[in-house]
């Protein structure tokens, strides 16, 4: 019984997935060195999201970006998600650019059972079609719960007296997720729009709302760098 509730509470801790802004890299201008987002997602629920991204000057775009996520409800502060990270444009070719990128994600999720404090990492690739005014394109990533502090409740406690706070590592808790993503570029705003579809890593189980859905835009700022653009897709 303790192990089916450690991998019940276990999926929990990744059922907030978040997926990151998307970026024009085709509007994306070397001297446009900071970019900040808001989104707003179907992800388990209603869920909001801010990030930033800084552009390093490098022969290839490089970003290094920060996120922050919560769920919709009453206490907002309870649940949250937390990545830090980068992504690179690895190969253009003519408009068709292809991507990757890499996360470490910090996520806390709370229920009658248990708080838990959770660390993990978030892998995508995208690839997909890119001009200066829009994009279309295709993406696939992994989301790993890696390792999960428990704090269980009273309630927890007392139906199963043997269970124990602290660290756990568990063989389970990680999800796949795929779709697509597009947008459209104004001159220093992205508006784009994802959806896709979330399996677990056995590539037979789904959760319980096995879709996910987004819409957010992209504001890039200049930096102290003269005005000049990648090669143009």
């Amino acid at each position: 019984m303790k192990k089916i509730l450690l991998a019940a509470v276990i999926t929990c801790t990744i059922k907030h997935t978040a997926h990151a802004q998307a970026v024009n890299w085709a509007s994306l201008q070397k001297s446009q060195r900071h970019t900040i987002s808001v989104n707003t997602a179907i992800d388990y629920g209603a869920t909001f999201g801010v990030g930033y991204a800084y552009q390093l000057k490098t022969t290839l775009p490089i970003l290094l970006n920060a996120e922050y996520s919560f769920p919709g409800g009453k206490n907002l502060p309870d649940d949250f998600k937390t990545k830090i990270g980068g992504q690179i444009r690895l190969v253009a070719v003519s408009n068709f650019v292809l991507t990757a990128k890499m996360q470490g994600v910090f996520r806390r999720y709370q229920n009658p059972l248990a708080r838990m404090l959770n660390f993990g990492s978030d892998m995508s690739a995208t690839a997909g079609y890119y001009r200066q005014k829009w994009f279309a394109a295709a993406e696939a990533g992994f989301d790993k719960a890696i390792i999960t502090k428990f704090k269980n409740s009273p309630l927890a406690k007392q139906n199963f007296p043997g269970i124990k706070d602290g660290w756990y590592q568990p063989a389970t808790g990680g999800n796949f997720y795929y779709g697509i993503q597009a947008g459209y570029s104004l001159r220093l705003i992205d508006i784009f729009l994802k959806a896709g579809s979330v399996i677990e890593q056995d590539f037979k189980t789904k959760p319980l709302l096995p879709f996910y859905g987004q819409l957010g835009a992209n504001i890039r700022l200049k930096g102290k760098t003269k005005k000049s653009k990648y090669k143009k897709l």
